[in-house]
């Protein structure tokens, strides 16, 4: 095998790789001799038939499997010899193949970037604790109380103020024009709720059962149905029936109805519930700082390939997003393709960071691991765990998508472990809110959120 380098340029490879007619040659004869042991021909014993017969019966339905057998193994020769790490499978093209002649193809990669390994003593990292308070789990068995209110009519002559149901029926227009999906019956709306369009609950309040209202409307500029995006509209209501919601106690019979045995087994419960949910908040704030921090000291190139198949994914969902009606970019899409592209960037350059640091440090996915992913992954369609299971031990791609997060979870804590990592103690208020609001929010960052 001759190996000839045509290319090395940055991260791009490009070789062409002759293989001789013998070594082919001797290929089809070792393959035909295989096959001769158990041929049947006519006129021959199993085994007894000449070669140059069984060439002329079955050459050429072989060039086809010595040629991919071939390639394959002369390619991965070619990786194997010059230590090279392929970002994607290589692309191959064939430049001279026949009967009698010498195999020439070109090989054609990018390689893994070479990164060095970083000291992440010196990454600095804050955990910002939130402490669950008395009063934070009666305010959330307060609103499972109100979520669990019965309604009663309310006398015919009561004004609907907020936290009441309306039951109406009504039909919105734009230009005077009915628009699909604009009109209901029966229709039970609670006021305060924000469910419909900002100002629409506002002028329900005060309404009267029997009392019909006009109630004018503009549909927001990023409204989610173009046709209706920025419009205004009037909405036609009829209000039916006025309900005023029960005061429903926070006791033992509350927990009863929520699947508790009594009310202290579900404030237990709540206050589990919300320190697992505020650790999981504060390490992903964390996260974010590590990820942030990694970006900036990641200065290596990354493969142009990956970062097109990323950027495609990106944008892919972008046009189907915008297809919904959304608006998700500003009207200069050579801007947004720039800003969605260096997201990409981003994303790649910290993948292949994660996954060196990952490899460098031995980090391994156990089969226990998998066995709990997989599960959980199966207690999300009851009925159909089995079929689930199955399906993710005959799919390696699917056991891919498992593996990757779990991964990355697995080297993003084993920095955390190497990182001077303070604690702070901190409100809810700050776990909860965007950290593009706490640091500027850059075009990067906020695309990079919705993408």
């Amino acid at each position: 095998m001759q190996v000839t380098e045509v290319s090395n340029e940055g991260l791009k490879r490009q070789y062409k790789i002759l293989v001789p007619a013998n070594d082919i040659s001797h290929q089809v004869d070792q393959r035909l001799g295989e096959i001769g042991k158990n041929a049947r021909i006519a006129g021959f014993r199993p085994g007894k038939a000449p070669l140059s017969l069984l060439k002329k019966q079955y050459g050429q339905a072989l060039m086809g499997e010595i040629l991919e057998k071939t390639v394959n193994e002369s390619s991965q020769k070619t990786i194997a010899d010059r230590g090279l790490r392929p970002a994607t499978q290589p692309k191959v093209e064939i430049v001279k193949f026949g009967d009698g002649e010498d195999l020439e193809f070109s090989m054609d990669f990018e390689i893994l970037p070479e990164i060095a390994p970083m000291d992440f003593s010196q990454i600095e990292l804050e955990r910002l604790k939130v402490e669950v308070t008395d009063a934070m789990i009666e305010e959330t068995l307060q609103r499972i109380a109100d979520q669990s209110r019965q309604r009663k009519p309310a006398p015919a002559d009561k004004a609907a103020d907020k936290g009441d149901v309306v039951v109406m029926d009504f039909i919105g227009k734009v230009d005077g024009t009915p628009f699909e999906n604009g009109s209901a019956e029966n229709y039970e709306l609670e006021l305060g709720s924000n469910s419909f369009i900002p100002g629409f609950e506002d002028q329900l309040v005060g309404a009267k059962a029997g009392e019909k209202r006009e109630v004018k409307v503009d549909f927001p500029a990023d409204y989610g149905a173009a046709d209706l995006a920025g419009k205004a509209a009037v909405f036609e209501c009829t209000v039916k029936e006025v309900q005023t919601p029960e005061p429903r106690p926070i006791d033992d019979e509350l927990a009863k109805a929520t699947g508790f045995d009594s009310l202290a087994t579900m404030r237990s419960a709540v206050r589990q519930r919300m320190e697992i949910e505020y650790n999981g908040m504060s390490r992903m704030r964390m996260k974010r700082q590590l990820l942030d921090k990694l970006a900036e000291k990641a200065d290596f190139a990354v493969p142009d390939s990956l970062v097109e198949a990323e950027f495609n994914s990106i944008w892919q969902r972008v046009e189907e997003a915008r297809k919904q009606g959304e608006k998700v970019i500003d009207e200069d899409e050579d801007k947004a393709r720039k800003e969605y592209r260096d997201i990409a960037v981003r994303r790649v350059r910290l993948g292949l960071l994660l996954a060196e640091i990952g490899r460098q440090n031995n980090i391994q996915i156990t089969p226990e691991e998998m066995n709990r992913a997989m599960s959980a992954e199966a207690q999300r369609y009851p009925g159909q765990e089995k079929q689930v299971i199955e399906f993710f031990q005959n799919n390696a791609q699917a056991r891919d998508s498992l593996r990757a997060p779990l991964f990355e979870d697995k080297t993003v804590d084993f920095v955390f472990e190497l990182a001077k990592v303070s604690e702070r103690q901190g409100t809810r208020e700050e776990l909860t809110a965007d950290p593009d609001d706490e640091d500027g929010a850059t075009a990067e960052k906020s695309n990079e959120a919705k993408a």
